[in-house]
């Protein structure tokens, strides 16, 4: 058996076999660890004694049922698809102090009946003690170790009968026989490999908690990612109290549902109704904000999108953008130039979806528009107005999917109008729906118009 010296970087999982200060794959710097690896001979095995390969059509494949297990937590359980799979091994990333911990144990606390097994590498039994107090309900059946050896974690798993096993964390794991530290990318990637083949044979759910890098990725080899069958993220802006639970790959279910908590002193709090954080009460209506209609995976969001204007003083002018397409919004600044006659060449832009979230969804475009134009002319849109629907290169409004979820959620967050594109009320013979007034537009130079006197007839088109 021969040991080969190899060095590793840390953030990418990448190889060599000298020491480089940055690394070609990633381009990080000072991420090269020095790793020793034993080389085993490859056996030599016959032809005769290798078994038969089975192969059968699709056809004769038994479709068989996904055995889900409900947590009790709703916003858990939607991220997941609808539960957690048996033999399924998931993992939950995030920055530090978001919550990880104290959401896995809450879930224990949902599943006290099953007796779940939390074992932990980072914090004392006394720590856990004292944060599952804190919590309501708090978990009383929990089953807890303290351990980082993952010879004595396999044992553990396989002796203890507990459906559901959570890892604090998975950078804490370590092997004895690998010469590499916990945390590196060998003992990731080893302790991962072997957990997810003894979840495969247990049939048992394995929670894994991992650390985010200052870069907002999941520390680790990317293989890490690869391994698993379900990532989440839990994120959180600091000066907010919510937090929000994503999926980055999920083999059992969709990626793009959203779970909304609510950080509070006995945990984090489920949000039942997300639209109310992200809508602030206003009085008056004020000029640059617009409420768009957004869809996170099968979720209606109602957010508010704000818009500020104002002249540069410097030769280059400003373009912030929080929460949305930073190329989405400049194709949108052209577009008001071209047809409406606004041009914001020599203008300071910012733009910011409040809350702090990030939106995909191109139905967004409608309300920035609706908000720039606003905070240019210094008029307010009419109060209990909302707006969704994508724009194109030419201005016309194309129509997005779901605006029944989208007027729905409208119409009970107390909105009287509603934009939207032409083209998704053609079929009705009167522009309403269960109350609310609908002002289709074919053109976002005709939704404009709706609201702002247009500056020169010639771009009106």
């Amino acid at each position: 058996m021969k040991t080969r010296t190899l060095y590793v970087c840390q953030n990418c999982g990448a190889t060599s076999a000298r020491w480089v200060g940055r690394c070609p794959v990633c381009g990080e710097w000072e991420t090269f660890v020095e790793e020793h690896r034993q080389e085993k001979a490859p056996a030599r095995t016959s032809q005769a004694s290798l078994a038969p390969v089975t192969v059968v059509p699709l056809r004769a494949v038994a479709p068989g049922a996904q055995e889900r297990l409900q947590t009790g937590i709703e916003e858990f359980d939607r991220v997941c698809g609808g539960g957690m799979v048996a033999g399924s091994i998931l993992l939950l990333a995030g920055p530090p102090g978001v919550g990880k911990s104290t959401l896995l144990l809450q879930l224990c606390a949902q599943l006290d009946a099953l007796r779940p097994l939390y074992i932990s590498g980072e914090e004392s039994p006394e720590q856990i003690r004292m944060r599952a107090d804190r919590l309501r309900p708090s978990p009383q059946e929990l089953l807890l170790c303290c351990e980082t050896e993952l010879e004595r974690i396999e044992q553990l798993i396989s002796t203890v009968e507990s459906p559901v096993v959570v890892i604090d964390s998975i950078q804490t794991v370590a092997h004895a026989e690998l010469e590499s530290p916990p945390g590196s990318v060998a003992q990731v990637r080893y302790a991962a490999s072997r957990l997810q083949h003894l979840a495969k044979q247990s049939g048992k759910v394995l929670l894994l908690i991992g650390h985010i890098t200052k870069e907002g990725l999941i520390a680790g080899p990317k293989v890490l990612e690869h391994i698993v069958d379900t990532v989440l993220v839990l994120e959180g802006e600091s000066p907010y109290g919510y937090r929000i639970l994503r999926a980055l790959k999920n083999r059992f279910g969709a990626t793009h549902e959203l779970g909304f908590f609510e950080m509070s002193s006995e945990g984090l709090r489920e949000v039942r109704n997300p639209s109310a954080l992200f809508l602030q009460e206003r009085e008056l209506p004020e000029p640059g904000v617009a409420i768009a209609a957004v869809l996170e995976g099968t979720r209606p969001l109602l957010l508010e999108v704000q818009a500020l204007v104002a002249p540069s003083g410097y030769s280059v002018p400003q373009r912030t953008i929080t929460g949305y397409d930073y190329r989405r919004v400049q194709m949108l600044l052209a577009l008001l130039e071209r047809r409406f006659g606004i041009g914001l060449r020599h203008y300071d832009v910012f733009v910011n979806v409040v809350g702090g979230l990030h939106i995909y969804d191109p139905a967004l475009d409608l309300a920035v528009a609706l908000a720039l134009v606003s905070s240019y002319r210094d008029l307010p849109l009419p109060q209990g107005t909302a707006a969704f629907g994508e724009i194109g290169l030419t201005g016309e409004l194309r129509p997005v999917p779901l605006p029944e979820l989208r007027l729905r959620e409208a119409q009970r967050a107390g909105i009287r109008q509603v934009i939207l594109p032409s083209a998704l009320v053609r079929n009705r013979r009167r522009p309403t729906w269960d109350g609310l007034q609908l002002l289709p537009a074919e053109r976002l130079s005709t939704a404009l118009l709706q609201f702002f006197p247009v500056a020169d007839p010639s771009h009106s088109r």
